[in-house]
């Protein structure tokens, strides 16, 4: 087999990938990714022992324990393009021998919680609430670089979505559902739906300041975009990268928000901080049994 070429995978002095600085020791098989850089420490903070802590610009990770479960929290700052640098560079220390520059004979499957905020699109999912999202539906351009495989439900409803919205003349929409194994045990106590996500907080999320928008409806037609029992509950800036990278590159994800402002009923969370730690408290004991 070939080895990668060093402008390919970047090694630093120490041995690590280059972005993330974590060599193959330093992940678990369980990944906690956080947008918040200072949202890592809220995380860690809950683990019973920690065993690596590395920082390289905006992308911290803390590693340790939770009881007898390893973990991985790291963070990836805002959009899809940092989830390519922190997916491709969480999938090389797994899958790839870091020495030799050659995918290994064996390759193994990483779960990957998000822990993020989000907006919602449906009235009766109100602020300070929890979303599980049932499929990523991405309106960034990230996953159109990759060959993404879709099943025929999956492909029904994204051309379902795009009849729908007519937003085809802006973006190329994609989609891309949760791991199942993972979704199963983020049920209770968390409304479930598509996540959309957006390449922008503010123009591609409907929210105008000073430029007008080409598609000014879009938060109406995401809000009664409905096929058989899906429908979409949130929008955010990661999830659809997530989703897709996950299964291109074999791996199970699920993402996790806590809603902080509800787009319909035009309010925001009086306390944002205590809506994510309790997403995360929540989250961690659910995690740990898995």
């Amino acid at each position: 087999m070939k080895p990668i070429a060093p402008s390919e995978l970047i090694i630093n002095d120490r041995g690590a990938i280059y972005h993330i600085d974590c060599r193959t020791e330093e992940i678990a098989s369980t990944i906690i990714t956080v947008g918040d850089p200072d949202r890592v420490k809220e995380v860690s903070k809950h683990f019973d022992k920690i065993e690596f802590r590395n920082q390289h610009r905006e992308f911290i990770s803390h590693t340790g324990y939770v009881g007898k479960k390893r973990l991985t929290v790291i963070s990836t700052g805002i959009g899809p393009d940092n989830i390519d640098i922190v997916l491709n560079e969480l999938d090389a220390l797994t899958n790839i021998n870091l020495e030799t520059r050659t995918e290994n004979e064996t390759l193994k499957s990483l779960q990957i919680i998000r822990m993020g905020t989000c907006g919602s699109l449906q009235g009766q999912y109100p602020v300070d609430s929890f979303v599980a999202g049932t499929h990523g539906l991405g309106l960034d351009n990230l996953m159109n670089f990759y060959h993404l495989p879709t099943q025929t439900e999956e492909q029904q409803l994204l051309q379902a979505f795009v009849t729908h919205t007519q937003i085809e003349g802006i973006t190329h929409p994609y989609i891309s559902s949760a791991g199942m194994n993972l979704l199963k045990h983020f049920v209770d106590g968390f409304h479930q739906g598509i996540t959309v996500t957006c390449p922008g907080f503010y123009g591609p999320q409907g929210r105008v300041l000073r430029m007008g928008l080409k598609h000014p409806g879009l938060i109406d037609q995401l809000t009664t975009f409905s096929y058989g029992q899906h429908h979409i509950s949130n929008f955010e800036m990661e999830t659809s990268a997530l989703y897709g990278m996950s299964k291109v590159l074999g791996h199970s994800c699920v993402s996790l928000n806590a809603i902080v402002a509800n787009r319909i009923t035009k309010t925001f969370s009086k306390d944002g901080g205590a809506a994510v730690e309790n997403l995360i408290k929540k989250g961690l004991e659910i995690i740990e049994k898995i």
